[in-house]
């Protein structure tokens, strides 16, 4: 028997904010402008905690630098991934996430490459993703012109839509949304507008212009990749949703037992619908887990969403 560590979340307050992690999923948040949940993570600004177990209490970080073995030895000084739930009530600030190389230059940190998955949006939600500049020069003139009605792509997105934003990628939440995030393991954000918003002491957020010039990719790939791959469970469905140099996503759709094997370092599991049992153990919506590398399958019994990243 190998090692399924149950994890506990961290939750952010945010600007944007709202109550839908607690109406959703019942999770006991700060505040009614909880923006975040971050369900999975060693990152140092949210160092999620083991719930149960031989390691409970134990930070996810303190886990990866002791018993490195349990994630199948692979190379790093932190934990590589993050995975989040997002509930914006109002627009996440327009913004944009350095690449390896600029975040380890300029912030001593990973990049930032994330996906989005839409858990719920309400009638006629939007998401910005990538701008309408042909040349950095164009870019810069409409930022300098405050021109982001004509700068922003922006679109209509629905339950179920799936999204993969490289470094790079100027991008934007908008109200309405519930968004599963899975992402590299950084805390970097560029903002480049932030709708001139004040917070109650009347004061703008900082913006980070000069920063978001340098890493934004000018033309943007509007090209957003809709072809996944689904294949058949014993009793269910899996959609690969992305497989890069950073992650890979799964979704499995299932409908009573299911073994899955893991062949990889860890598996990074969040239950997003349902209920039902894992190795045994009951489970239901808005839990997540940490599968270990000594845990060669799990088997799955429930109707249940469950969304899976791993390395």
């Amino acid at each position: 028997m190998g090692h399924i560590l149950k994890i506990q979340p961290v939750f952010k307050e945010m600007i944007w904010g709202g109550h839908k992690l607690r109406d959703v999923y019942g999770y006991d948040i700060p505040s009614d402008s909880t923006g975040e949940c971050w369900a999975i993570s060693g990152h140092q600004n949210g160092d999620c905690t083991i719930s149960d177990g031989e390691y409970q209490g134990k930070t996810v970080s303190w886990l990866w630098q002791n018993h490195r073995e349990l994630f199948g030895n692979v190379n790093g000084d932190q934990f590589p991934l993050l995975v989040k739930i997002i509930d914006a009530k109002d627009d996440l600030s327009v913004q944009v996430h350095p690449n390896d190389e600029y975040a380890a230059k300029h912030e001593n940190s990973l990049g930032k490459t994330e996906c989005w998955y839409v858990l719920q949006a309400d009638e006629g939600t939007k998401m910005v993703m990538g701008h309408h500049a042909q040349t950095k020069e164009e870019f810069v003139k409409a930022i300098e012109n405050d021109d982001y009605d004509h700068l922003l792509n922006s679109f209509e997105i629905n339950k179920g839509d799936f999204f993969y934003i490289p470094s790079g990628t100027l991008h934007a939440i908008c109200s309405g949304s519930l968004i599963y995030e899975a992402q590299q393991s950084s805390d970097i954000t560029y903002r480049v507008y932030d709708y001139h918003r004040k917070d109650k002491n009347g004061n703008e957020r900082q913006l980070h212009v000069q920063q978001s010039i340098d890493v934004t990719n000018v033309p943007a790939d509007l090209e957003t990749n809709k072809l996944f791959t689904n294949s058949h469970l014993d009793h269910g469905s899996k959609t690969r949703y992305v497989e890069s140099e950073f992650f890979t996503v799964d979704c499995y759709r299932m409908d009573g037992e299911n073994t899955i094997t893991n062949d990889k370092p860890f598996q990074l599991v969040s239950i997003l619908e349902g209920e039902g049992t894992l190795e045994g153990m009951e489970v239901k919506k808005g839990d997540h887990f940490i599968i270990c590398s000594d845990q060669e399958e799990v088997t799955y019994d429930g109707k249940m969403t469950v969304m899976m990243t791993t390395l």
